[in-house]
């Protein structure tokens, strides 16, 4: 861990997963007092608004923290360029294989890259282009999903990958015991974000934090795509009535697609503007039923509302007590 806490700056190489419209100013703000490290979720922000965002951030924290963009975003040059502007120390990219001119655009900021991998070749072809760490995200986490789980991600690529750039093992991760289990196996650090949902600095509506309390992890369920024509990376939320509204919505798009009146990229983007719109509807107002309330199937073990620092510290402490039991 001292080697992930190294190169992102921060007291324990903990990172909060961008949330859209959690991981904000907050959030963000307190993980990173708290001695982990914080990630704006930017998601469709606008450039204005993101600007705006990281200033505020700026204003509840000294502590370093990064910022998340989605490479489909189409200003996505543009996100940079004000993540540049303030001197943001890391950008993380999600939302597919970044282009190589965004890797440069980042680098001449002086900001570090990191990129998801949710294969092995992907990870070394990430490597080959140049990005400074790695996140191995597993099919438990909450939000966009890839097929494989965690723990076959870790032991496939921990021990291929991880002596070249710092790894950040994410998905389903909710106690210490298994941050200790992972950087055992060479991670330099983790990735949570469900289990920080229902911090008490996180503006999630008490709807939202409610959902999360009530639910086990057999409620975290994965969505289904409809038309392998438009492929939709698959998002794990609670189950409610906002995921027949995901199908419909796929079916509304296909049919576009059918009738030529949008490209695939189109295409593809509105699913992305449907799941951000869905996602504030549950986050901001309230609607747990009707909205997205994306979740990790580590949901099962967020118990009650809870300061920030309270639950980084639970973390560390149950993950020192399990090296202490291996050491004696």
């Amino acid at each position: 861990m001292e080697r992930g806490a190294a190169f992102l700056g921060s007291e324990v190489a903990v990172m909060a997963g961008a949330m859209s419209w959690v991981s904000e100013r907050n959030l963000v703000a307190a993980m990173s007092n708290a001695g982990g490290f914080g990630v704006i979720a930017c998601g469709a922000m606008t450039v204005d608004l993101l600007d705006r965002e990281i200033a505020a951030t700026r204003a509840l924290t000294r502590k370093p923290f990064g910022v998340n963009l989605i490479t489909m975003h189409p200003d996505l040059f543009a996100l940079i360029a004000v993540c540049g502007r303030h001197r943001v120390g890391h950008v993380v990219l999600a939302g597919g294989l970044p282009p190589k001119a965004s890797l440069d655009a980042i680098k001449a900021t002086g900001a570090k890259v990191i990129c998801f991998a949710p294969a092995l070749a992907l990870a070394r072809k990430l490597i080959r282009s140049g990005v400074d760490a790695l996140v191995i995200e597993g099919m438990e986490a909450g939000g966009h999903i890839g097929p494989v789980s965690t723990s076959v991600l870790a032991q496939e690529m921990l021990p291929e990958v991880a002596a070249q750039v710092p790894v950040f093992v994410a998905g389903g991760i909710g106690r210490g015991e298994a941050i200790a289990g992972y950087l055992d196996q060479g991670a330099a650090g983790v990735q949570l974000g469900t289990r920080f949902v229902c911090a008490t600095e996180s503006i999630a509506h008490p709807n939202f934090k409610r959902a999360f309390i009530r639910a086990s992890a057999r409620d975290a369920i994965a969505s289904v795509q409809l038309d392998p024509r438009l492929p939709v990376i698959p998002v794990r939320a609670l189950k409610n009535a906002g995921g027949e509204l995901f199908t419909a919505k796929q079916r509304e798009v296909a049919g576009h697609l059918d009738e030529g009146r949008v490209a695939m990229a189109e295409a593809q983007l509105q699913i992305e503007h449907y799941w951000a719109g869905a996602l504030r509807r549950a986050v901001i107002d309230g609607d747990v039923e009707h909205g997205s309330v994306m979740a990790g199937q580590s949901v099962g073990m967020v118990t009650k509302e809870e300061p920030l620092a309270d639950i980084l510290g639970a973390l560390m402490t149950q993950a020192a007590h399990a090296f202490e039991r291996r050491a004696a």
